[in-house]
């Protein structure tokens, strides 16, 4: 089963790059010198949190956003993880 997750890219002058983050695993972040790897290291870093949560018997933190028509304007980007 996937789970899509909201994630938040913004540039950061001070790391002169995008960083990438997400509300449901607050102490992840990803860094990428392009939106596009920001995402993408985003979606490895999210794989990386989820099977730490299995491993160590945590519960997965569920989806707060749903993208729907109504909100994919405002959500920037959602990668899909698999479950």
């Amino acid at each position: 089963m996937k789970k899509k997750y909201a994630i938040a890219i913004y540039w950061s002058d001070e790391d002169e790059g995008y960083i990438a983050t997400c509300k449901e695993f607050p102490g992840v972040s990803a860094f990428g010198a392009t939106y596009e790897i920001a995402a993408r290291e985003m979606d490895d870093a999210l794989d990386a949190a989820i099977e730490a949560c299995r491993r160590l018997g945590r519960e997965i933190p569920s989806p707060s956003i749903q993208p729907t028509s109504a909100t994919r304007t405002t959500v920037q980007s959602a990668v899909s993880v698999a479950m």
